[in-house]
């Protein structure tokens, strides 16, 4: 929180009883620090390829929880902006949110919303259910849809594990479009450039029960099609040692995969490529 310019305190606002919400506290009092504003005049549209781009990212259930995975590569139309950008990240203890589209909105949203679920833990003394944090990440890209219409898209994909579930269905995945419609997806989904290659490839290889090692291979080699055919999506870097992203969240709550552990699962599949570069057929 900032200090008051006048002395160092905290303004009256801050001990005003309000909203759990921390976004509508930011709108109504410092409304510039929200990442949502215009950053753009009425009328004008971002340039095309000047804008540093991210895609691709997956989502699979497993049977312990659901996995999160993202390549690292960041595009500016035909040039590659960055290699190693990171589009995987935590929203809380048992949720986490990737996204593709224009990375500074991109990265702004997900700092903005990691704060939003703390605050109305903090307020309210207990953590939004699934539902209710998938609700509330639609209405910040709701809240982005006149930077969308300006080239300035953000495409978040949330998943996360809801011990109210069934069991065997705690594991759940979120996709939105660019109004903030919320749409829950069964078994798998992907979102960016290289969606349509990698969903293709999670359709062929995807299998309920899948253990964690299973899920976790399934995701590269979807991300590995994805590259395989979308320019904007990079595989395994092996020389520069650049992996991608790999979460899961069980009922212990969030875990990144360490990089020798991913390190490990991408070259035993670039070792299965090097015989097989269409990848593993899909399983009886």
């Amino acid at each position: 929180m900032t200090w008051n310019e006048n002395g160092g305190r905290l303004g009256e606002e801050f001990f005003t009883p309000g909203s759990s919400s921390f976004t509508e506290f930011l709108a109504a009092h410092r409304p510039e620090l929200l990442s949502t504003r215009r950053v753009l005049p009425d009328g004008v549209v971002a340039a095309p390829g000047q804008v540093p781009h991210g895609t691709t990212v997956l989502a699979l259930t497993f049977r312990d929880g659901v996995l999160l995975a993202g390549d690292r590569r960041a595009t500016m139309g035909n040039l590659i902006a960055q290699r190693d950008l990171e589009k995987v990240h935590p929203a809380d203890d048992y949720s986490a949110v990737a996204f593709a589209g224009t990375v500074g909105l991109a990265v702004d949203m997900v700092k903005l919303y990691q704060v939003e679920l703390t605050h109305f833990e903090k307020i309210e003394g207990t953590a939004m259910t699934l539902n209710a944090k998938a609700r509330r990440l639609a209405g910040m890209i709701r809240q982005n849809l006149g930077q969308a219409m300006q080239g300035l898209a953000v495409v978040p994909l949330l998943t996360g594990y809801d011990p109210l579930a069934p069991e065997g269905e705690r594991g759940r995945i979120f996709s939105f479009d660019l109004a903030g419609g919320l749409y829950e997806k069964t078994d798998f989904h992907a979102e960016g450039s290289g969606s349509p290659y990698a969903r293709g490839a999670l359709k062929k290889l995807f299998h309920r029960g899948m253990d964690r090692r299973e899920a976790a291979l399934a995701a590269l080699q979807a991300l590995w099609d994805a590259a395989d055919d979308d320019s904007a999506t990079g595989g395994p870097d092996i020389n520069r040692r650049i992996f991608p992203i790999v979460s899961v969240i069980t009922e212990d709550g969030f875990e990144r995969l360490t990089e020798p552990e991913t390190e490990e699962l991408s070259r035993e599949m670039v070792e299965q490529r090097s015989g097989r570069p269409d990848g593993p057929n899909a399983t009886a």
